[in-house]
């Protein structure tokens, strides 16, 4: 089975006893007896909560396990291991080591290529006739790669010789072939039969099968091989070749060392002496020096020729001829000093061998026969936790994973894998047949060596207690008086993973049973007692060599073999893995075998029942033809059950007497031998009181219980009464017979026996005769219990009869109860009484009556019983003639009758099947008249439910001509009513919408049906809808003005809804999407990215938001519906939308100048204190909240020039000042600088330009519908057009003109003035700040040209600046950019002084916009000479503000330690700067710019 994968043979029976089969371990065991036994074992799985407790005492427990070598455990693979064991020897004996080649890969099987070419004809004919692929075919080999070439060429040099050694033939004579050994050593593998052994055998075990063939010693290591030449030959370059045809070649031990030169061996083989004395010395010294000139070591070849020497010359001659001649070819053996020639050895010696060489006599202990083989105990001795450490660990390491992750599965085929390796050496220990008497049993143990508790005092005394269950009552051996160790006293087993337990079967042919307490399951295989006597020829067969030494190795428990390969002889095979917690039961004479797949602690022992004792003689019948011992009398446990029958169980007692019988019948014959022999001497023996040694049959080592035949000659002898004729030669006179009972005192015992088992007869007889009474003999109730007593007095076993009897009892009993329960509900039925409890049926009242008339005992009851039985038939008759009346049924029958007949059967104790007729058939005559009355003119609502309900009870009421036309009138309603549900349900779906028209005709054909359909009601609704949104639809577009596109959102959406199709929907839904689509093109074209405003808020007058802060409105409301003051209803009405749209522009307007009130109030930072440099508040009230952040004004801040409130640079964007062409034309006119700041309050949106909105107003003058935002944007720019007009008057007059003029000639001339300007300066007159500018770019340089800036320019009129301011005012409130606002915006900043403190702040946040990304800028204590024009307006930073920042671009923060600097570029060290109010520092390093 090498090579092959394990099958795992089909699962054994799992028996799982309740709690009350599990109360009797024997008797539950013989219940399962006839299915279990046909696998030979079983198991069996206790109640969940019986789990007894662990009793060993874990600590002071200590056992030495055995050793087991799994590859020695196989049947097969020890046949392999053996034969490769006589064949190393013989190489050994003559002097050199076996290499076994390998061929495809694996290792070549010397023993199965043995046999196979025996089963060929032999070497010669294999080889005569080119058998060799035949042969490599049969070994399992590949055909077509020249294989049996290379068996042939092994079998040759290997096997060849071995074989002819053990015919006694010899070789051709050949000349030897000599092999290169470097070529022929890669080819071979070493067999290291001494390394094979990882534990050596002890010395005085018996077992030790290689003990006595190999050296004694520990297993060498390398360097004792390298210094030991005996141990090194059997290596892999061990000797060469001393015999023909063996390819083995030798090996010089001189090995040259580096720096040494290696001298040629000379040629002669044989090494002369030098002298008489020194010979031997010289000798010995040419073998030990391994720097020595020739090749002669100690395991080369002595040839002794010093014939000088006249001691020496007697013993020189050869041991097979007789002569001395050709002393060159003589040889001398180094086993015994005997001389040989060449020629006259088996097989012959071309030549000398230069290894030790042995003589004929000396290998001839090659042929000696093989130790019996057996376990060894291991040398250590182990605790439960040292040996469940060294356990887990080696599964652990073995398998590479953890010992609970390792499947069973796998851990099967690995086992078989490794038993049939012979290459594969493992060796695992096993704590087997541990005696628990010594060391305390895995069960609680009532021995009074502990107290118990009260769960271990009942685990102790359960029958499952497997100290308990062999001497149970039941239990055969409980009449043995000793304690048998394995037998009635439990063994332990300490298992590890592979530990394995060998094919056999129990002493006696016993049962076993086994209990594992804890640990990794035990996997178990099991053949039937049938097929035992299979499995032992199967094993004859298949390993003859095993048997021939020990005929009884089956026995020996020390041999296994592979389930598969049983199974393919015909054997059956079942298996199982035993959990912990759960039992293991073998039958008798069931071989079985397995082992443990972990670290796991098993409890074992035999028991033996009444069905044993069969078994247990042919057992004793087996063991005298094996000449086996017994570990007790057979006869002698049969005879002490007989001796003491009262105590015996009955089936015990039965079993006993049937055993006897036969026993005695035997003895008598067999004592009558002995008379016809002529053997009349006897003499009385007490046999149980001598040992078991004393008492053994010479021949068969039968124990001897009954008689014995002994000599007064040879009184140390004694025999059987079958082996008579064994004893001696003595005269018949001298031999007499020792007996334990004579045969009259045996046949008593038989007699008490069988009085005993009578016993039982004779009550069975009584209950038979009393079971069987006919009518008239019927016997009392009371002579039946007496019965039963009788029984339960005797302790008579379950049985057949008993259980009869228990049964009739048990009838009696209940037909007395339930008789008398039934004539009582007859009295009380007859005073009309109603009985709540069940009333009995017919067939059951039929069945009380049959059951009290076959009693066989007498039923005082039984007449009163069977007049309610004619009443009821009575009844049964008067109803069946009432039905089957022909006339009533085609219609109903009459209730009256019907009635009657019910209240009679209602005072019936007893349920009459006619009852449950009569009233089917007076719910017939209700139903039908349900039905007229619903299908009729006068019926009420008539629904799908009322129809299916009456449908459903008609067919569960008796059918009649009436019924069935009903039915089918319902039906054909029905299904009519059904199919217009189901058209309606269909145009509901909205799958495929219908026109108006066909949804009508449908209603309209459905009401014509007289059921309540309430799809086709819904249908109707949504006809209903579909008309009054037509009609709607109608109103609105046929009204004055377009209609709102909300109410055509209404409409849409009402109309998706319906399923209804309608064209004028989808008009509907393209004026609805175009007008959205309009809005939203406005809604970009004003609204800014993430606006809050909607866009009719941003096209209306902001009157609200012009309030001062805290008066806000409800923000629950509707934004735009709050925008104008107008209702949703309003809204619709373009009037009340201009009328509204007017007065919000004067309420914003108003609004706006008390909100400037307002703002202008606050303090900004612009008053300094002339205490120090630094600005303030400027007031020494509290600071008010500014910007939209609504926190206390800091710098920066800028002032909205329209709301006039102050903001923070950060928080709002700001101007660019700079035009977005780039560099303005002349810098100095700062008029032109975009320095209007409008905060986002006031400026809501985009600001298109005008004629932007112009273009969308053509696209609203398309539109079918009018939408709010259309009405306001046509306000917007109406207003827009408006104020342009004035603005355009205004501008238009000649003091405006003039001032524009002017404005454009500064502009021009402004640069010249410039040059001068700093010619000036060239001189000193002018201020050193200004000559740099031009050199800086961007919006900085506009910063050193703030100190020059010069207004006002042009001088205006009040008349004229009141209105260009109030025309600004205006412009600034409208939604819309128009060129007159920057133009009026110009000319007012010319006639005023330049803001110089708000350009400077203007100029910075746009310059620290520039700033690249970690560049802030800090203020410190003292500004430089280049910051000195920005005194004023950096004074009110403190030191560690920062100014600016781009890459935050968030408000001005406190830094927490300053930095020392004047003012300077900082950048940021870190991954990010703090967020904006989170209170964390900035972490600066210095950097001058």
């Amino acid at each position: 089975m090498e090579g092959e994968d394990f099958v795992p043979p089909p699962e054994c029976p799992v028996f799982e006893p309740s709690w009350e089969e599990f109360q009797d371990p024997l008797g539950y065991i013989a219940k399962i007896r006839p299915i279990a036994e046909k696998s030979g074992i079983c198991k069996i799985r206790p109640p969940a909560d019986w789990q007894p407790p662990f009793a060993v005492e874990v600590d002071s427990f200590r056992f030495t396990p055995r050793i087991q070598r799994l590859n020695e455990l196989e049947a097969e693979t020890r046949v392999k291991l053996n034969y490769l064991d006589r064949i190393a020897k013989f190489w050994e004996i003559q002097g050199s080591s076996l290499k076994i080649p390998n061929i495809e890969r694996r290792i070549l099987d010397l023993f199965s290529l043995s046999k196979v070419v025996i089963e060929e004809g032999g070497f010669d004919i294999v080889s005569k006739e080119r058998r060799w692929a035949r042969v490599a075919q049969k070994l399992g080999y590949p055909t077509g790669r020249n294989i049996g070439s290379l068996l042939r060429s092994h079998y040759e040099r290997i096997v060849y010789p071995f074989e002819v050694f053990h015919a006694g033939a010899s070789l051709p004579q050949t000349k030897p072939k000599l092999y290169d050994g470097e070529e022929v050593d890669r080819e071979y593998k070493p067999h290291s039969i001494p390394l094979r052994q990882s534990v050596q055998p002890s010395k005085m075990s018996s077992y030790g099968r290689r003990a006595n063939r190999l050296q004694p010693d520990p297993d060498p290591t390398e360097e004792d091989i390298e210094k030991n030449p005996e141990l090194k030959k059997l290596q892999i370059y061990g000797a060469g070749p001393k015999m023909m045809g063996l390819g083995l070649v030798p090996r010089n031990k001189s090995i040259p060392k580096k720096g040494k030169t290696t001298h040629p061996p000379p040629s002669p083989l044989v090494k002369k002496e030098e002298d008489d004395d020194g010979g031997d010395r010289h000798d010995e010294k040419d073998q030990d020096d391994p720097n020595g000139d020739g090749p002669c070591t100690k395991m080369t070849m002595r040839l002794r020729r010093n014939l000088s020497n006249p001691q020496f010359v007697d013993s020189f001659v050869c041991r097979m001829c007789g002569r001395g001649d050709e002393d060159e070819k003589l040889l001398l053996c180094d086993g015994c000093d005997d001389n040989y020639h060449t020629f006259c050895l088996l097989p012959p010696l071309t030549e000398a061998p230069k290894g030790n060489w042995r003589c004929p006599k000396c290998v001839a202990e090659c042929k000696r026969p093989a130790e019996a083989f057996g376990f060894e105990q291991a040398t250590r001795e182990y605790t439960l936790q040292s040996f469940g450490e060294m356990a887990d660990t080696y599964k652990a390491d073995y398998f590479n994973m953890p010992v609970h992750m390792v499947p069973t599965e796998l851990v099967e085929k690995e086992f078989w894998r490794l038993v049939s390796s012979i290459e594969e050496d493992v060796t695992v220990e096993y704590g087997a047949d541990i005696h628990s008497k010594e060391f305390g049993s895995g069960f609680p143990m009532n021995n009074g060596k502990k107290n118990l508790s009260q769960e271990e005092a009942d685990y102790a005394r359960s029958g499952w207690n497997l100290n308990v269950m062999p001497v149970l009552e039941q239990s055969v051996l409980c009449h043995i008086n000793a304690d048998i160790s394995g037998m009635k006293v439990p063994w332990l087993y300490v298992g590890m993973v592979f530990s394995a337990f060998c094919w056999h079967i129990e002493d006696h042919w016993s049962y076993s049973i086994n209990y594992l307490h804890w640990g990794e399951p035990k996997t178990w295989y099991g053949v039937p007692s049938v097929a035992a006597e299979r499995l032992e020829e199967v094993m004859k067969k298949l390993t003859p060599e095993l048997f021939e030494s020990q005929p009884d190795l089956l026995h020996q428990l020390v041999t296994i073999m592979n389930p598969n390969i049983l199974m393919s002889h015909g054997v059956p095979v079942v298996r199982t893995n035993q959990c912990a917690g759960e039992f293991v039961i073998t039958f008798p004479r069931a071989y079985h075998s397995g082992f443990n797949q972990g670290y796991n602690f098993a409890e074992a022992v035999n028991f033996c029942t009444a069905d044993w004792l069969p078994a247990g003689r042919s057992c004793i019948e087996h063991y005298r033809r094996l000449r086996r011992y017994c570990v007790f009398s057979h006869e002698e446990l049969t005879c002490k059950m007989a001796a003491c029958p009262e105590k015996l169980d009955l089936n015990l007692a039965a079993a006993t007497h049937r055993e006897m019988f036969i026993i005695v019948q035997e003895e008598r014959k067999l004592r009558k031998g002995l008379l016809e022999r002529g053997i009349t001497e006897a003499e009385r023996e007490a046999f149980e009181l001598l040992p078991d040694d004393e008492r053994q049959c010479d021949n068969c080592k039968t124990t001897c219980f009954l008689s014995a035949l002994a000599c007064s000659n040879c009184p140390e002898r004694l025999v059987c009464l079958y082996h008579t004729q064994d004893l001696c030669s003595c005269p018949t006179d001298k031999l007499y017979l020792r007996y334990r009972y004579t045969l009259d005192e045996l046949f008593a015992m038989l007699h008490r026996l069988k009085v005993r088992a009578e016993v039982f007869d004779s009550w069975a007889n009584r209950v038979k005769e009393a079971l069987e009474q006919e009518e008239g003999n019927k016997i009392g109730e009371k002579y039946l219990e007496v019965l039963k007593a009788e029984a339960a007095e005797k302790k008579f076993p379950d049985n057949e009869l008993l259980q009869r009897l228990n049964t009739v009892l048990t009838d009696t009993h209940n037909c007395q109860q339930t008789s008398t329960e039934l004539l009582n509900k007859t009295q009380t039925s007859t005073h009309y009484c109603v009985c709540v409890c069940r009333r009995m049926t017919l067939a059951e009242l039929k069945a009380l009556v049959e059951k009290m008339e076959n009693l066989p005992c007498v039923m005082s009851q039984l007449e009163d019983v069977q007049v309610i039985l004619r009443t009821i038939e009575e009844f049964q008759t008067q109803s069946r003639a009432l039905v089957s009346d022909r006339d009533w049924r085609r219609d109903s029958a009459p209730p009256e009758q019907l009635q009657a007949l019910l209240e009679k059967g209602a005072g019936l104790p007893v349920d009459a099947p006619e009852c449950e007729l009569l009233k089917g058939l007076q719910e017939q005559g209700r139903w039908l008249g349900e039905v007229r009355q619903t299908l009729g003119p006068e019926g009420g609502e008539m629904t799908l439910a009322v129809l299916r309900n009456l449908m459903e009870v008609g067919c569960n009421v008796p059918q009649s001509v009436s019924v069935e036309t009903a039915m089918a009138e319902l039906q054909e309603l029905l299904t009519i009513a059904e199919r217009w549900e189901e058209k309606a349900q269909i145009c509901l779906e909205q799958r495929q919408k219908h026109p108006l028209s066909t949804l009508d005709a449908i209603v309209n054909e459905a009401q014509l049906i007289p059921v309540k359909l309430p799809n086709i009601l819904s249908l109707q609704g949504c006809l209903s809808r579909a008309k009054a949104w037509v009609t709607d639809l109608e109103e609105i577009q046929n009204g004055e003005h377009y209609p709102c596109l909300d109410d055509l959102e209404g409409l849409v959406a009402i109309g998706r809804d319906l399923p209804v199709r309608m064209e004028e929907l989808r008009q509907l839904e393209l004026q609805v999407a175009s007008a959205h689509s309009w809005r939203d093109k406005a809604s970009k074209t004003f609204l800014k990215k993430s606006s809050q405003h909607s866009l009719l808020q941003v096209l209306c007058p902001c009157v609200e938001k012009r309030k001062e802060r805290g008066e806000e409105t409800d923000p629950l409301g509707d934004p735009d519906t709050n925008t104008l003051g107008l209702s949703a209803q309003d809204l619709r009405d373009p009037g009340a939308i201009v009328m509204a749209f007017k007065e919000g522009e004067h309420q914003e307007k108003e609004a706006l100048l008390r909100l400037q009130k307002v703002n202008l109030s606050k303090p900004g930072v612009e008053k300094k204190d002339p205490m120090d440099n630094h600005t303030t508040t400027g007031s020494s009230t509290p600071p008010q909240s500014v910007c939209v952040c609504g926190r206390a004004p800091r710098p920066p801040l800028l002032r909205c020039h329209l709301c006039k409130d102050w903001f923070h640079g950060g928080c709002v964007p700001f101007p660019s000042l700079l035009p977005s062409s780039g560099h303005p034309t002349n810098p100095l006119c700062w008029w032109d600088w975009d320095s209007r700041f409008l905060c986002p309050r006031c400026q809501r949106s985009r600001r298109p330009r005008l004629e932007t909105i112009l273009a969308l107003l053509v696209a609203l003058q398309r539109l079918p519908v009018r939408l709010p935002e259309g009405e306001a944007l046509q306000c917007l720019t109406e207003r827009a057009i408006t104020w342009q007009g004035r603005a355009k008057e205004a501008l238009d007059s000649p003091e405006i003109q003039g001032a524009l003029e002017k404005l454009q000639e500064l502009k021009q001339n402004q640069p010249h003035r410039e040059e001068e300007e700093e010619e000036e300066g060239k001189k000193g007159n002018c201020d050193k700040k200004v000559k740099s500018h031009h050199n800086v770019t961007g919006v900085g340089s506009l910063l050193p040209l703030v100190p020059s800036l010069k207004g006002p320019v042009i001088e205006l009129s009040l008349t004229t600046r009141t209105q260009l301011e109030e025309l600004q005012l205006e412009g600034d409130l409208l939604e819309v950019s128009l060129d007159q606002t920057s133009t009026i915006h110009r000319v007012l900043q010319a006639a005023l002084e330049p803001h110089r403190h708000t350009l400077r702040t203007l100029i910075l946040l746009n310059y620290f916009k520039t700033l690249k990304c970690g560049k802030i800028l800090v203020c410190v204590d003292t500004p430089s000479n280049y910051w000195n024009g920005l005194t004023e307006e950096l004074s009110g930073f403190q030191c560690g503000t920062v100014i600016g920042c781009h890459l935050s671009n968030k408000s001005v923060r406190q830094i927490s330690a300053p930095v020392n600097c004047k003012f300077c570029y900082c950048e940021v060290v870190g991954a990010t700067t703090a967020q904006p109010r989170s209170g964390r520092s900035h972490k600066l390093t210095e950097r001058d710019r």
